[in-house]
């Protein structure tokens, strides 16, 4: 049986990993997508993480893609659901005004991504943004009110600094109102300064659960790309290219010395890092085919020794 971790205050458990849907009906068609999420169950794990936005970014489809084929699986495999804690957030822009945490927005939103998911009730439901048009209290308010309709059965927020979840834990307590008990935000072994020391402080004093995002930094920890020529003219480029500064390379080797002593890979030893931080619940990761999907459970397995990590923390100190 895979680890179970207590997701902060949410009374969820979720193993030490959690499937991003980002992939489904994007870089994975719907076929694939169905076997990549029977097999995540069947390896053990059971948390997926969407957004009402996955994967509107891609020519040819809209909005709440993923929660659509994640709806159509959840059709096609009845027992599933309950074996599944379901994450998906609202509050990305999806054109036509369609964006923010209002209270008409969210009670709007929710029920298109009920309709998509094809559920009743959402495990986790996050604030996707901030959106500094709107109150914490408004926001609170309206999952106020889906807490106690049974439509969703946690909230929490991505992409929140120090100062920011502590206003909205402020607001909360004062209003008497649902707080944020997750945290998903960017965090990696290169992108480690915005949640290193106050944010994850107060996400551990506060016993919030931190569920990160862009856990292998867009593919550069996986050590597939060893220099920039790697990914001179492909469309990795933008999104790979400032990590390959000396800081970057000194993780890449770093990385591939502990890969070669615990005989996994990079992205696995990257991925193990994650999990063996302190303040981290589960980071997500992605898979577009079983073998990467192997490599995962791989990695939720795979314990680094003290040495490991401390090597892997000198070389990416900033």
């Amino acid at each position: 049986m895979m680890e179970r971790r207590a997701l902060g205050n949410t009374g969820l458990q979720v193993a030490p990993l959690v499937f991003g849907g980002n992939v489904f009906g994007w870089t994975a068609d719907e076929k694939t997508s169905f076997s990549l999420l029977d097999a995540w169950l069947d390896a053990g794990f059971n948390t997926v993480d969407t957004a009402d936005c996955y994967s509107i970014w891609a020519d040819g489809n809209a909005a709440g893609t993923s929660e659509s084929v994640i709806g159509r699986w959840f059709k096609a495999n009845p027992g599933k659901r309950d074996q599944t804690v379901l994450i998906t957030k609202v509050g990305a822009d999806l054109g036509d005004g369609k964006k923010g945490l209002s209270k008409r927005w969210i009670s709007e939103a929710v029920e298109d991504s009920l309709r998509r998911l094809q559920t009743d009730y959402i495990d986790l439901y996050l604030s996707h943004w901030p959106d500094p048009d709107t109150g914490y209290d408004e926001t609170l308010e309206a999952y106020q009110a889906l807490l106690k309709a049974g439509k969703i059965r946690a909230v929490g927020a991505s992409n929140l600094d120090a100062a920011q979840l502590q206003e909205s834990l402020d607001v909360a307590k004062r209003e008497q109102l649902p707080r944020y008990d997750v945290l998903q935000p960017e965090y990696n072994l290169y992108d480690r300064s915005a949640f290193e020391g106050p944010l994850s402080e107060l996400c551990s004093s506060e016993n919030i659960g931190v569920i990160t995002y862009f856990s292998l930094a867009s593919g550069f920890l996986s050590g597939k790309y060893q220099s920039k020529q790697d990914i001179a003219g492909t469309q990795r480029e933008q999104f790979l290219g400032k990590y390959f500064d000396q800081r970057g390379l000194n993780i890449l080797d770093a990385l591939r010395q502990v890969a070669e002593k615990t005989q996994h890979s990079a992205a696995e030893v990257a991925l193990a890092w994650l999990i063996s931080r302190p303040a981290v619940t589960a980071p997500i990761a992605s898979a577009t085919s079983l073998k990467q999907l192997e490599s995962l459970a791989k990695a939720a397995q795979l314990t680094l020794s003290s040495d490991d990590i401390a090597l892997l923390d000198q070389a990416s100190a900033e």
